[in-house]
C-alpha cells in the first residue's frame, strides 16, 4: 500500500470521530486553532521567510510571490479568519426543508458532511488554515496538498493546527498535510475514489486544468477570473471610477480583480480620459480598441487575447461599446463566469445585466473585490466555484455539506396489500 493511500485512509478514519463532535465542540476547536496560530506567529513567519527567499532565488515574482508572502498582519488575518469560521452558524444537521406527505410521512432535507476533502493549492499559505477551518466546521476531514514553494509555511501552520487537535484529543490526521509533492502523488490522490469525496484545486489555470484532467473524484474548480466592469450610459461616473480603481489596483494578482473595462459610448469621452489618468498614475498599462485609443492615445492596441486574459497584473483591457446589449455579448464571449460588475443608476438596466449573465457573482454598483467568501458573509473562503454542481460562487462551510433525505414515519408501507396474507 502506498504512503499516499495510507495517509488518506488515516484521514478518512478521522471522519467518524469528527462526526461525533457537536457544534460547540467544533467551535471550541477552531477557537483554539486560531489561538495556536497566534502563539506560533514567529515560527510561521520564520518558515515563510525561508519560502519567500527560495522562491525569489528561483525567479518567482509578481502575483505568485505576493500570494506566498506573509507578514504579521497577514498571519493575524489568518487567525482572525479561523475565528470568523468558528463564529459561523453550524451547517451540520441543519434541516433545510420539512414537509408532511399526504400519507403522513415527514420528509426532511438535512445537511451532512461530505467526508474527506482534498485541497490542492499553490503559493497561498493562508489556504492551509482556511481550508482546515472550513472543512472542520462542516464536519469534514481534509487532505492538504500545497505547493513546494510554500512547504515550510504550510508545515508551520499545520503544526499549530495539530497542536489544537491533539489538545482536544482528536486525531491529527483530520488535517493531513502531504509532504510528497510530486505530480505522481497528486494524481494518485485524485484517483482515490473510495476515500476522497471531493477535490478542490486553488491556484493558477495550469494547476486547475491538471487536476480536472487527472481526477476520478468530483472536482470543484474555476479556471480563471476574467472580471468585467461595465460603465453604463446612466452611471454615476465618480462611483464608477471608485469601482474601477478598487477593482483593478488594490491587489491585481487575485482572481476577483478587474481585467476588462467596458464603457458605453455616450459616456466614454467624459469617463475614459479621467479613468486613464487615475489608472496610469497607479502604474496600470491600458490596452484598448480603436475608439478607446482615440480618447486615450497612450493606450496600446488590444488584441483578442487581451480580452480573454486574466492578467493578474497592472494591465487592463478596455473597450467602448454601443449599448448594454453589446457589453453583455462581450462578457458572454470572453468572460469566465467569475464576477461581473455594472455601474448604473438605471434599475432596469441593472436588472437586465443581472438576468442576462450566468456568472457566479454579479455586482450592481459594488466593487468586484467583494467577490470573496469573507466579504459575502461566509467567513474564510475555501475557493470559488464556476462549476455548476452543488456549489456555485464563493464557497464557505455550508458548501462543504450536502443535503440528504431523512424520512420519519409511523409504519407506512408503499403497497399496503402486498403482505396482507404473509402469515397465512
Amino acid at each position: 500500500m502506498s504512503a499516499i493511500r495510507d495517509q488518506a485512509l488515516a484521514c478518512r478514519d478521522a471522519v467518524p470521530v469528527l462526526a461525533a463532535l457537536d457544534a460547540a465542540a467544533r467551535t471550541a476547536l477552531l477557537g483554539d486553532m486560531a489561538d495556536a496560530i497566534g502563539r506560533h506567529a514567529d515560527a510561521i513567519l520564520a518558515a515563510n521567510a525561508q519560502d519567500v527567499q527560495a522562491a525569489a532565488a528561483k525567479g518567482i515574482t509578481g502575483a505568485l510571490l505576493d500570494r506566498l508572502r506573509l507578514d504579521p498582519n497577514r498571519v493575524a488575518a489568518i487567525a482572525a479568519g479561523v475565528r470568523e469560521v468558528a463564529a459561523l452558524p453550524d451547517p451540520v444537521g441543519q434541516v433545510t426543508r420539512r414537509e408532511t406527505r399526504p400519507n403522513g410521512l415527514v420528509v426532511e432535507r438535512v445537511r451532512i458532511p461530505l467526508g474527506v476533502v482534498a485541497m490542492i493549492y499553490e503559493a497561498r499559505p493562508n489556504v492551509t488554515a482556511d481550508a482546515a477551518a472550513l472543512c472542520l466546521k462542516a464536519g469534514n476531514a481534509v487532505i492538504l496538498r500545497g505547493g513546494s514553494e510554500a512547504l515550510h509555511s504550510n508545515t508551520a501552520i499545520a503544526a499549530a493546527l495539530h497542536e489544537a487537535l491533539a489538545a482536544h484529543g482528536l486525531p491529527t490526521a483530520a488535517v493531513t498535510l502531504l509532504r510528497d509533492l510530486s505530480r505522481e502523488a497528486m494524481v494518485e490522490l485524485l484517483q482515490l475514489t473510495d476515500i476522497v469525496d471531493l477535490a478542490i484545486p486553488r491556484g493558477g489555470e495550469g494547476l486547475i486544468r491538471f487536476v480536472a484532467e487527472h481526477a476520478r473524484v468530483p472536482v470543484i474548480k474555476h479556471y480563471k477570473g476574467v472580471c468585467h466592469l461595465y460603465v453604463d450610459r446612466d452611471a454615476d461616473l465618480d462611483l464608477a471610477l471608485g469601482l474601477l480603481i478598487d477593482g483593478k489596483t488594490t491587489r491585481p494578482g487575485v482572481c476577483n480583480a478587474l481585467e476588462t473595462l467596458l464603457v458605453h459610448r455616450d459616456v466614454a469621452a467624459a469617463f475614459l480620459p479621467r479613468a486613464a489618468a487615475a489608472l496610469q498614475a497607479r502604474g496600470v498599462e491600458l490596452r484598448g480598441d480603436e475608439r478607446t485609443r482615440a480618447l486615450v492615445p497612450q493606450a496600446r492596441a488590444a488584441t483578442e487575447d487581451d480580452y480573454a486574459a486574466e492578467f493578474l497584473d497592472l494591465i487592463l483591457a478596455v473597450r467602448v461599446v454601443d449599448d448594454l446589449d453589446e457589453a453583455i455579448a462581450h462578457i458572454r464571449r470572453y468572460g469566465s463566469d467569475h464576477t461581473e460588475v455594472i455601474a448604473t443608476r438605471d434599475a432596469a438596466a441593472a436588472e437586465r445585466f443581472v438576468r442576462a449573465l450566468r456568472s457566479a457573482v454579479v455586482m450592481v454598483n459594488a466593487s468586484s473585490r467583494f467577490s470573496d467568501g469573507g466579504e459575502l458573509g461566509l467567513g474564510a473562503e475555501i475557493g470559488i466555484s464556476t462549476t455548476r454542481l452543488h456549489a456555485y460562487g464563493p464557497m464557505g462551510a455550508e458548501a462543504l455539506t450536502i443535503e440528504r433525505f431523512v424520512v420519519r414515519g409511523a409504519g407506512q408501507v408503499r403497497h399496503p396489500g402486498a403482505g396482507a396474507d404473509a402469515g397465512a
